[in-house]
């Protein structure tokens, strides 16, 4: 995926992003107003999103998740998100991502992450849900998080 702002603020990605956490979770993920820009600029909060692939890829990192993972939107975009757990945290990452699979979207995730760097950090209280289009097609899973502290 090019490096341009059009990307990084699709309203129709954003629209996926915030109809599916809307749908599965019963509530917003921004607050009314706040849209495509705010979102990948200024939320205080990290927001990623990955492929359907059976390696699935990252397709989306707001600025909070670039700097808690040290990538800039050109490396983590196309970055196999396996890749940001240490190898042996992925097992672990997988079931995770099996029962977002299964339930929909998961809440009170705990976990460590890698970051480009090797720092270690701990994701505290996330929030995993599925991407279904409003046509119910599955595009991916999403994950946010507000708490993060190095390990």
């Amino acid at each position: 995926m090019a490096d341009t702002q059009r990307e990084r603020c699709d309203p129709d990605f954003f629209a996926l992003l915030t109809g599916s956490y809307a749908r599965l979770v019963g509530r917003p993920l921004v607050a009314p107003g706040q849209g495509p820009a705010w979102l990948y600029d200024a939320a205080p909060f990290a927001v990623l999103a990955h492929d359907t692939q059976a390696d699935p890829h990252f397709v989306y990192a707001n600025k909070a998740a670039q700097r808690c993972f040290e990538y800039g939107w050109e490396e983590i975009v196309g970055l196999p998100s396996r890749l940001s757990a240490e190898p042996q945290e992925r097992a672990e990452r997988q079931r995770l991502l099996d029962a977002v699979t299964q339930d929909g979207f998961v809440t009170g995730y705990r976990g460590v992450r890698i970051a480009k760097s090797g720092r270690r950090f701990f994701i505290e209280d996330g929030l995993i849900w599925q991407l279904f289009d409003e046509a119910g097609i599955y595009r991916g899973q999403a994950a946010t998080f507000s708490t993060w502290r190095d390990v």
